[in-house]
């Protein structure tokens, strides 16, 4: 099914291309008409042509007369465009009865999206929110759009410090260490294992030998260090589940999957003449970075003591996923402070030719969560916030809210319920957000049931389902759109809008694009039924016609938020 905007956009490149072959529609929504060209004003100056003369053109060769009520030719040179009544309705009853909703299949390509990334024995911080819940959304709405994407977690599972944590685990007992681990006391043990280095010689010995042996694959060593890496994963994996992202222990791609094919990034540099020694370390020098001083800036790709830098870890994993994985599109959810020298990485990887002709490689970056201060998130005593304590305090706020609310309901329906608000009250706040920008995390806020809410777009999901319990126990069934009332007319045009909002979020990796867009068709839907009664509707013709626009909207609401990763409710 090609969708509405399409449609258009077809037509008009087609005449546009009697005048200017190539030339753009530029076509989007207006306050004065339901779409909008501009494209004549930049045709019209490349042909030394006046815009509106062009403009004339262009309406006077499109084919628009089966799609378009009026066309007219606004200010310097804009074409505004008004859909058939008819055009629209018959696109809705195409949208409702198409399981993807009139959104097409727009890509094929092999996607890897890297997010989420935590460290072994190192527990969930609220820092981790952003990168699992915008990397999730983006790894469900390029799914939706037809890609075969393959989710991975590079997981922090390599190091010296794992000589600190081997030794620990090893003093408290493999028996007592796993049960830290498994009940999530991941920054207990941690701390615990810190305070012995820090405090003993003797342990800080044995750390660093155990580093030694960790690393020439001592069969000992790397069975504890298999126990601390699966142990963190299982703990994760909880984590994953309450936070609804599709995440698995499968998904995992640490550090150490790529220790192997380090030396080789070294010397197929050095091969290809890229490789410059500075102060012992070896480093490429890829064109266009400089530090404060204007100097080339460095990628060290090994350090002066032999050791493999950050880079090539990365340099290794660009090579994997695209060799192995056959990946032609490299998607990053990284913060937004780590931009340079990911960069440096792609650009080193296409020097080397890693990163061939027509596959991308893009940092998908995104800012901090801040408290009320509007510093970094974190608590009252200065420590960083626990994820895990995020979603509790989430969880008890939804809880006592549907308790003050139904006292009646039973136990087990509040906490099922208060776990969907609490989870996409969550998520919500954070993908609404533009990624690249900070945001202030307020629970008030984000768990408020109006304005731009998750909770406000759960509502009026649950909403339609309560129309349509009472429609089913009064036998009343959707049929043919008729579209009479203004109201629904907007809403009509909203639900058409869908797969220009999957398309506009895919653009620039911007789940928040999704979000307006959820929250524009949800306050539709409210004008909608404020001011189109759908049971009591005057003739059984438009009550069924409004229910059509009711389903369409209650399954447009669910996909919708089914791709942010937000659960949509049929009761609240």
């Amino acid at each position: 099914m090609t969708d509405t905007k399409s449609i258009l956009e077809e037509r008009l490149t087609a005449a546009y291309a009697t005048i200017s072959p190539g030339a753009d529609p530029v076509l989007r929504g207006s306050d004065r008409a339901d779409y909008q060209s501009n494209g004549a004003l930049s045709v019209a100056k490349a042909l030394g042509r006046p815009p509106r003369e062009v403009a004339q053109a262009v309406l006077d060769a499109a084919a628009l007369d089966d799609l378009v009520e009026v066309a007219e030719i606004a200010g310097p040179g804009f074409i505004n465009l008004t859909l058939k009544t008819s055009f629209i309705e018959g696109q809705v009853e195409r949208a409702a009865s198409d399981a993807r909703l009139g959104v097409p299949v727009t890509t094929t390509a092999r996607v890897v999206v890297d997010y989420s990334s935590p460290n072994v024995a190192k527990e969930m911080h609220a820092g981790h929110l952003r990168s699992t819940v915008i990397g999730d959304a983006l790894v469900r709405i390029l799914t939706f759009a037809g890609a075969d994407v393959v989710r991975e977690n590079h997981l922090g599972d390599w190091g010296t410090p794992f000589g600190m944590l081997i030794e620990h685990l090893i003093d408290v007992g493999e028996t007592q260490g796993v049960e830290a681990l498994s009940v999530g006391d991941l920054d207990g043990f941690y701390r615990a294992a810190r305070a012995s280095f820090d405090a003993d010689p003797a342990f800080q010995d044995r750390s660093r030998a155990r580093v030694v042996l960790l690393q020439r694959g001592d069969a000992e060593t790397l069975r504890l260090w298999r126990l601390l890496v699966d142990q963190s994963v299982a703990y994760f994996s909880t984590v994953y589940e309450r936070l609804g992202v599709l995440l698995t222990a499968e998904d995992v791609m640490g550090e150490s999957a790529y220790n192997d094919a380090l030396p080789a990034v070294v010397a197929d540099l050095d091969a290809a003449h890229l490789l410059v020694r500075s102060d012992g370390a070896a480093c490429v020098f890829p064109a266009g970075f400089t530090n404060r001083e204007n100097e080339p800036l460095p990628l060290i790709v090994q350090k002066s003591d032999e050791g493999f830098g950050y880079a090539a870890t990365d340099l290794a994993c660009v090579r994997d996923r695209v060799d192995r994985v056959g990946a032609g599109l490299l998607l990053y959810v990284v913060g937004a402070d780590q931009h340079q020298h990911l960069e440096m990485c792609f650009e080193v990887a296409r020097m080397a030719g890693w990163l061939p002709e027509g596959t991308a490689a893009i940092h998908v970056g995104f800012g901090n969560m801040l408290g009320a201060d509007r510093k970094k998130f974190k608590t009252r005593s200065g420590g960083v916030v626990k994820l895990v304590d995020v979603l509790d305090e989430a969880m008890a706020r939804a809880t006592a809210a549907l308790r003050e609310r139904s006292p009646d309901l039973d136990g087990a329906v509040i906490e099922h319920r208060a776990a969907q608000v609490a989870m996409g009250s969550i998520k919500y706040a954070d993908l609404s957000t533009e990624r690249i920008k900070d945001y202030v995390f307020d629970y008030d806020r984000m768990l408020a049931d109006r304005g731009n809410t998750g909770p406000y777009l759960q509502y009026a999901h649950a909403r339609i389902a309560s129309i349509f319990r009472k429609a089913n126990e009064a036998g009343h069934k959707p049929g043919p759109v008729v579209l009479a009332e203004d109201a629904e007319r907007n809403l009509a045009m909203a639900l058409l809008a869908f797969p220009e909002a999957i398309v506009a979020t895919l653009e620039d990796y911007q789940p928040s694009k999704l979000c307006t867009y959820l929250f524009d068709l949800a306050q539709q839907f409210t004008a909608f039924y404020e001011n189109c009664p759908v049971l009591i509707a005057p003739d059984e013709a438009v009550r069924a016609s409004r229910l059509r626009l009711c389903s369409l909207t209650q399954a447009t609401l669910a996909r919708g938020l089914d791709l942010l990763g937000i659960p949509a409710p049929d009761q609240m």
